[in-house]
C-alpha cells in the first residue's frame, strides 16, 4: 500500500505544528509508522492523499454515528451555510437543539451549549463546586475528562490519591483537590466520602469507560454513586461526551436507569461540528449566569452551523430501529472478533457496549485502569500496522475505543472480522 503522499504531508506539517498534529494521539506514536493524511471521506469509508481507501471504525473519535458526510446533515447544511457562519447572536436553532437535549436525556432540565467536551465538563465542575460551595472533586483513573488543568491528573499508589499533575504546565495547587479513585471500586468511594464527603462537591466519571478502551460499570457500581453522593449532599456528574446520544437517545443514564444531577455532552451531539454541552437540574443550572453568580461564556457558542449538524444527526436518530439495528450490527462484529482471537491462540478480550467496542490485548477482563494498563501495547501496535494494510482503520492507541457507525454495512464488518483473523493468526506465526 503506497503512503508517500501522507508520508510527505506529514513530514511538511511538522515544520508548522508541534510534532505534526492537533491532537497527540493522530501522530501515531503509540503505534508506529506515520498517521493517515484523509483527503475525502463518505460513508463508513475514508481516502487518504495516496488513494488508499480505509474502513473506519475511528468515526472522528465517535461523533460520527451516522458514517462521514450523511446525505441529510450535508444537505442541512448547505441550506445553512448561506445565512452566515456565526452570529455571536441567539438563533432559533439553539433552542431547537436545547429541546431536543431536554426531552431526550432524563438529567437535563435546562443545558447550556459550548464549543468541546472539556469546556462542557470543566463548566460543570465549575457550577457543582458553585451550587455546594464544596472544593473536592472525585475523578477515577482512567477516565478522561479533557486537558483542563483541574481534570488532567493520575492516580497514585493509595485508595485515595490527591491528583498530581499530569502534565507539566499545570501548577501542584491547581489539583490539589482532585480525588483519584479506581474506577469500579465502591469500597474505595466509600471509604473517602465517610473521612471527607463532606467536603466534595462532585463526583465525575464516565458512566461507561471510553478513554481507558471499553470498560463498562460493574454491576450496582453507578446506583451505588447515586446514593452516597445524595446522601453527602455531593453532586454526582456524568461525562457522557461519548456515550450521549451513543448509547441511545438517553444515552448511558438511560441505558442504566441512573440519573445523574448533571450531564456533559459531546461528539455525536455536534454530528460532527465542535460542539459539546453540558446540562442538568434546574435548580443546579440556574446558578450559571446570567441566572446565577457562577460565570461562564464561548464566542462560538451554540454556532448556528454547528446546532443545524446536531439537530439534522439526532432527528436521523430518533427514526424507529436505529440504535437497535446499530447494536445488533455490532454484537456481531464482536462476536466475529471474539472468533478470530481465539482460532489465533490469542489472549485477547473483547469488550463491548451498544455500537462501542475495544480489543484488549489481555486476557481479561478489563474493570478499571490498572487492568488495562497491563494489555500488551507492543501487540496492539503489530496489530494495528497489519489491520491499517488491509484497509482497517482503528485507533491508533490500545486504550481507546472503536465504533461501528449507521453507515457500516453487515458485509463491511465481515470484512473487519476476516482481516482481524489474517492479521492475527500471521502475528502467531512469527511469534512463534
Amino acid at each position: 500500500m503506497n503512503k508517500e503522499r501522507s508520508r510527505e504531508a506529514f513530514a511538511r506539517s511538522q515544520r508548522y505544528l508541534p510534532g505534526g498534529v492537533n491532537s497527540p494521539v493522530r501522530a501515531f506514536r503509540a503505534v508506529g509508522g506515520d498517521p493517515v493524511f484523509v483527503r475525502r471521506a463518505e460513508g463508513a469509508w475514508i481516502e487518504d492523499l495516496d488513494g488508499n481507501r480505509y474502513l473506519d471504525h475511528v468515526c472522528s473519535w465517535g461523533p460520527l454515528i451516522l458514517g462521514h458526510a450523511h446525505p441529510a446533515v450535508v444537505k442541512a447544511l448547505e441550506r445553512r451555510l448561506p445565512l452566515g457562519l456565526s452570529y455571536g447572536m441567539p438563533t432559533e436553532l439553539e433552542t431547537a437543539l436545547a429541546r431536543k437535549v431536554v426531552e431526550s436525556v432524563p438529567s437535563i432540565d435546562l443545558v447550556r451549549f459550548v464549543s468541546s467536551g472539556t469546556e462542557a465538563v470543566m463548566s460543570a465542575v465549575r457550577v457543582a463546586r458553585g451550587f455546594t460551595g464544596r472544593a473536592k472533586i472525585i475523578k477515577f483513573a482512567g477516565c478522561y475528562h479533557g486537558h483542563s488543568d483541574g481534570l488532567l491528573v493520575k492516580a497514585g499508589s493509595g485508595a485515595a490519591t490527591f491528583g498530581s499533575p499530569d502534565s507539566p504546565g499545570i501548577p501542584d495547587g491547581v489539583t490539589r483537590e482532585t480525588l483519584v479513585l479506581p474506577y469500579n471500586d465502591a469500597a474505595a468511594v466509600a471509604r473517602v466520602m465517610e473521612e471527607v464527603g463532606h467536603e466534595v462537591a462532585a463526583i465525575l466519571l464516565e458512566p461507561v469507560a471510553g478513554n481507558m478502551g471499553l470498560v463498562p460499570p460493574a454491576g450496582g457500581f453507578l446506583e451505588f454513586l447515586r446514593d452516597v453522593t445524595t446522601q453527602r449532599g455531593a453532586l454526582l456528574i456524568f461525562d457522557e461526551v461519548i456515550t450521549g446520544f451513543r448509547l441511545g437517545m438517553a444515552g448511558a443514564q438511560g441505558r442504566f436507569g441512573v440519573t445523574p444531577d448533571l450531564t456533559c455532552l459531546g461528539k455525536v451531539l455536534g454530528g460532527g461540528m465542535p460542539v459539546g454541552a453540558f446540562g442538568g437540574r434546574e435548580d443546579v443550572m440556574r446558578v450559571l449566569s446570567p441566572l446565577g453568580p457562577v460565570y461562564q461564556a464561548g464566542t462560538l457558542s451554540g454556532n448556528p452551523v454547528a446546532m443545524q449538524a446536531g439537530l439534522s444527526t439526532l432527528e436521523e436518530l430518533e427514526k424507529p430501529g436505529f440504535f437497535e439495528d446499530l447494536d445488533r450490527k455490532t454484537r456481531g462484529l464482536v462476536e466475529g472478533l471474539a472468533e478470530a482471537a481465539g482460532s489465533a491462540g490469542f489472549p485477547v478480550c473483547v469488550q463491548s457496549m451498544g455500537s462501542m467496542f475495544t480489543l484488549f490485548f489481555h486476557e481479561g477482563p478489563v474493570v478499571d485502569f490498572a487492568s488495562a494498563d497491563r494489555c500488551d501495547r507492543s501487540r496492539y501496535a503489530a496489530f494495528h500496522r497489519g489491520m491499517l494494510d488491509k484497509g482497517i482503520y482503528l485507533p491508533p492507541s490500545q486504550l481507546e475505543t472503536c465504533f461501528v457507525s449507521g453507515a457500516h454495512t453487515e458485509q463491511d464488518l465481515e470484512r473487519t472480522a476476516a482481516a482481524a483473523r489474517e492479521v492475527l493468526v500471521r502475528m502467531q506465526e512469527e511469534a512463534v
